[in-house]
């Protein structure tokens, strides 16, 4: 199964090529956050990964009520190692 997954922009990369670096569960990796507008993609922001992009951007409690869920369900631990072993 695949889930979008939160994570919490921490760094702006390769603004001209859409690139920012977030962070999941301690793991950082680059993801595209060209389908955000441009000021919906701001340190500190929090968006919904899937398969490598920024989807949509939340805020903090959904962030992490979201998070608590996927716990919750068991998926999370899944979903992090995938998002682990893709980083480049």
């Amino acid at each position: 199964m695949c889930l979008a997954i939160p994570g919490k922009i921490v760094e702006i990369v390769d603004a001209e090529n859409d690139i920012a670096k977030v962070e999941v569960g301690g793991v950082r990796r680059n993801i595209n956050i060209g389908m955000l507008d441009k000021e919906d993609a701001r340190i500190d922001d929090y968006v919904l990964i899937h398969v490598g992009f920024a989807m949509s951007k939340i805020d903090e409690k959904e962030a992490e009520d979201t998070l608590r869920l996927l716990e919750e369900l068991g998926s999370y631990e899944t979903e992090i190692d995938q998002f682990k072993s893709s980083i480049q």
